[in-house]
């Protein structure tokens, strides 16, 4: 076992970290994240393979894939592929989409910061707008790493501290309640610095691309705010923890518009990503 594998191990294995990602799983679990894949955030995961190149054939692991934006789509093209995430309500989803089209795909549970598989099993290790949600990168990068064969592939999609996500986890923070010791904003995963600082010399051929996802699914910034407040986990939560200050919830509902209608232009909102791909050493 590599050393920052048992150092992974132990830093995983507290009652607050188990309680920590439980918490992290519920959260997910809430409102209806397929819903926002669905209609909005879908065509990612098949941005990131096709990026890659996943064929068939390779040995494929999708890190936090939720519904499997990226796990089936890999699984399309011939890959052996698994995907993991801490809320099972996720990939249940996905593995109904995947049995639906006949494909076959494993699906388990798992921890991004303590991927339950061996030294060097996958010859490509990816994670769409997933695995930026660990709360701690150092432990998460090191295990993407760990789990990837010397000459296998890296991919990370990530959402950008400047752009239209980053910037509504900006809006909320002020909201929310305080980040658990350690944890890193999700968002730097979207910085080519940060990632570049996170994989370090065990990688080469280290590529960063930064575009944008083109939503024409809402038409005010106000609707935008609905549909977050009904479906997207982390921003139930944070009105969960202002529910019982009117003012603070009237606050956020002002905000959470404004940032939509600034971003919208003519009935479209850029969602600006980050896609990193990188040859582990």
């Amino acid at each position: 076992m590599s050393t920052f594998t048992s150092t992974t191990r132990s830093l995983t294995a507290t009652p607050e970290d188990r309680a920590l990602k439980a918490k992290h799983a519920a959260m997910w679990a809430s409102g209806s994240y397929p819903t926002v894949v669905d209609e909005v955030v879908h065509t990612l995961g098949g941005i990131l393979v096709e990026t890659i190149d996943v064929h068939a054939g390779q040995r494929v692991l999708d890190v936090a894939a939720g519904t499997g934006t990226s796990a089936i789509p890999s699984a399309r093209r011939g890959a052996e592929v698994v995907a993991t995430d801490l809320t099972p309500e996720l990939l249940e989803v996905g593995r109904a989409a995947a049995d639906a089209e006949g494909l076959a795909l494993t699906w388990q549970t798992a921890d991004a910061e303590a991927l339950p598989y061996s030294d060097e099993a996958f010859d490509v290790v990816l994670s769409s707008i997933g695995v930026m949600f660990a709360p701690h990168h150092e432990l998460a990068a090191a295990e993407l790493i760990r789990v990837c064969r010397p000459g296998g592939t890296i991919g990370v999609l990530s959402w950008t501290p400047n752009g239209f996500i980053g910037q509504l986890f900006t809006t909320m923070k002020p909201f929310a309640p305080p980040p658990p010791p350690g944890a890193s904003p999700a968002p730097l995963w979207g910085s080519v610095e940060h990632v570049r600082d996170l994989f370090g010399d065990r990688v080469e051929e280290f590529v960063a691309r930064q575009q944008a996802l083109v939503v024409d699914r809402f038409t005010s910034g106000a609707e935008f705010r609905d549909f977050m407040k009904a479906n997207y986990g982390p921003t139930i939560a944070v009105y969960r923890f202002i529910a019982d200050d009117a003012e603070k919830v009237a606050a956020l509902d002002a905000e959470m518009a404004a940032l939509g209608d600034r971003f919208l232009d003519g009935g479209v909102m850029p969602w600006e990503y980050l896609i990193v791909t990188a040859k582990r050493r």
